[in-house]
């Protein structure tokens, strides 16, 4: 069954909204960093053993974007080594609805 939205109840109120917010959330693994960044701080090798799949190099893009947005900061933990770890800011924390919401979504219709 499908429902119809009429179209008092628009998503965006300035047309481009979800797609400036694609741009920064939509890239492949954007989503699973943020995740693992909800759960505290990590440090570059955690999330890399956290998501198997991920390249070094596109991790390592990821997360510059996504500081570079001011969605994460990095942090350094260790400077004689270059440790760096990596938290949320509060832009990235008002995500957290919305994954959370698209976790559901995900549970809801996987294999459907």
């Amino acid at each position: 069954m499908s429902t119809i939205i009429s179209s008092s109840h628009k998503i965006e109120s300035t047309i481009g909204c979800i797609a400036q917010a694609m741009k920064i959330i939509g890239n492949k693994w954007t989503a699973l960093i943020l995740r693992d960044l909800f759960n505290g701080p990590q440090r570059f090798c955690q999330l890399e053993k956290s998501i198997p799949e991920i390249n070094p190099r596109i991790l390592s893009q990821r997360l510059d974007q996504l500081e570079l947005e001011g969605i994460i900061k990095k942090s350094f933990i260790n400077q004689t080594n270059n440790r760096n770890e990596y938290t949320l800011t509060q832009k990235g924390y008002d995500l957290l609805p919305i994954l959370r919401q698209m976790a559901i979504w995900g549970k809801n219709y996987t294999n459907s």
